[in-house]
C-alpha cells in the first residue's frame, strides 16, 4: 500500500512532512501511470465494454470519492488483468463478500 512502511524504498521511521511538498501528489502520478497502462492493454475495449463500465478518470483511484464503486472496479480490472496474464479467473460480482474477492485475488497472484 501506498503509505506503508518501506513501500518504494521509503524508510520507515519518516514522516509525511518530510518526504517533502510533492509526497502528496505521488498518488496522481502513479494513477496517470496505471492508466497509460491499461490503455496499452486495450482495457476499455477489452474489460469495460463487457461490463458495461465507464473508462476510468486520471485520477480515479487517487481520490477517495464510491469506495464500493471503486473496488468494483479494481476488482474487475484485476480479474481480467489475471485472466490476461493466463490464468482463468472468475469475474467478481459487484455484492460478492469483498474479504473473499481479495482472498481469492491475491491467492491466485501467489499461484503465479
Amino acid at each position: 500500500e501506498e503509505g506503508a512502511p518501506g513501500w518504494r524504498g521509503e524508510r520507515s521511521e519518516e514522516a509525511p512532512a518530510e518526504r517533502g511538498p510533492g509526497a502528496a501528489f505521488h498518488k496522481f502520478v502513479l494513477m496517470e501511470d496505471l492508466l497509460d497502462k491499461l490503455k496499452l492493454l486495450s482495457y476499455e475495449e477489452e474489460a469495460l465494454r463487457r461490463h458495461n463500465m465507464r473508462p476510468l478518470s486520471r485520477h480515479y483511484f487517487a481520490l477517495p470519492t464510491n469506495s464500493g464503486e471503486q473496488f468494483f472496479m479494481f476488482c474487475t480490472l484485476a480479474a481480467w488483468l489475471i485472466s490476461k496474464a493466463g490464468h482463468p479467473f472468475e469475474q467478481p460480482q459487484e455484492y460478492d463478500d469483498p474479504n473473499a474477492v481479495i482472498s481469492n485475488v491475491l491467492s491466485e497472484l501467489r499461484s503465479f
